[in-house]
């Protein structure tokens, strides 16, 4: 349900939806974004979005960086929608006014022209989206059984991810793991054959290029299987690489796009370093130790 401007201000869990909840950022700004950081407000708004899908709420939601609300920025300026609607309105914020007063100016010309009941991207980040529970706590995620991580791979594929699969078992080198990441991902002729070289071409080619142009509902899944043999064979190459993805995953989000790495482990007490800056978590199934034993 839909609210109307000039129902003062309350306390936001009596908030009805996403319009509601901006109206009291207008009606406040000095407490919700101190400062007029409009990014601040972005991220607010994304964060917004990933609880609708942790809790299945089914709620229409504009305001992903690549979403509805992008698209019509877009057009009303002459071009394609903006990868960031923060910084491209802050780009345009005239002078004698600030981001934040020229989003809500902005805000209420889109809601005349679109609909106060604007949708769009229940497909591509809705609450059915099986990606944002597991990005809730960490963009890498373990797993001892293998039949649960497929099971995992399964369903992020139906719900129109890209899963790429890569076996660890027998990565007894470094070189044997930068082979098999370059033929999985397709990386280019110049592909290093290093860390450096998987970040710049996992980021550049995979989390902004690679699926750029592919069906809107898709993010990129790295499953590795057996990977606790990899990290007894080359501990800190292993670490980095899962950091590199982690790191990337966070990037990706900026810009709209999902990226998650599954990660099989035959050791149910394998434990790895926090990856770019969060927690490697066991899956929910089994978190506690005792559900990773026979």
């Amino acid at each position: 349900m839909s609210t109307e401007h000039g129902a003062g201000p309350h306390h936001w869990d009596q908030c009805a939806d996403v319009y509601d909840f901006l109206e009291q950022v207008r009606l406040r700004p000095g407490v919700w974004v101190p400062g007029g950081s409009l990014e601040q407000l972005q991220a607010m708004l994304i964060g917004y979005q990933v609880a609708l899908g942790v809790h299945s709420v089914d709620e229409p939601f504009d305001f992903w960086p690549s979403g509805p609300f992008s698209a019509w920025l877009g057009r009303r300026y002459g071009g394609h929608g903006p990868l960031d609607w923060a910084v491209e309105i802050a780009r345009v914020t005239p002078a004698g006014s600030t981001p934040v007063e020229e989003f809500f100016t902005l805000l209420d010309h889109y809601r005349n022209e679109v609909g106060p009941e604007a949708g769009g991207t229940a497909a591509r980040s809705g609450p059915g989206d099986p990606g944002l529970r597991l990005m809730l706590n960490t963009f890498v995620t373990l797993y001892w059984r293998r039949h649960l991580l497929e099971e995992e791979s399964a369903r992020l594929r139906a719900g129109g991810y890209r899963v790429v699969t890569l076996s660890a078992a027998e990565w007894a080198t470094d070189e044997d793991m930068h082979r098999d990441l370059a033929a999985a991902f397709g990386f280019p002729d110049y592909y290093g054959h290093n860390l450096d070289a998987f970040n710049d071409c996992f980021g550049e080619v995979r989390c902004y290029e690679g699926y750029q142009e592919a069906e809107v509902g898709r993010g990129l899944v790295t499953a590795f299987t057996d990977y606790d043999r990899f990290a007894e064979a080359s501990p800190r190459t292993a670490q980095i690489v899962l950091d590199i993805i982690a790191d990337q995953a966070r990037r990706a989000l900026t810009v709209g796009n999902r990226v998650i790495c599954l990660v099989h482990s035959n050791d149910p007490d394998l434990r790895l370093q926090p990856v770019g800056a969060t927690p490697v978590r066991w899956n929910d199934a089994e978190w506690l130790d005792a559900s990773r034993r026979p």
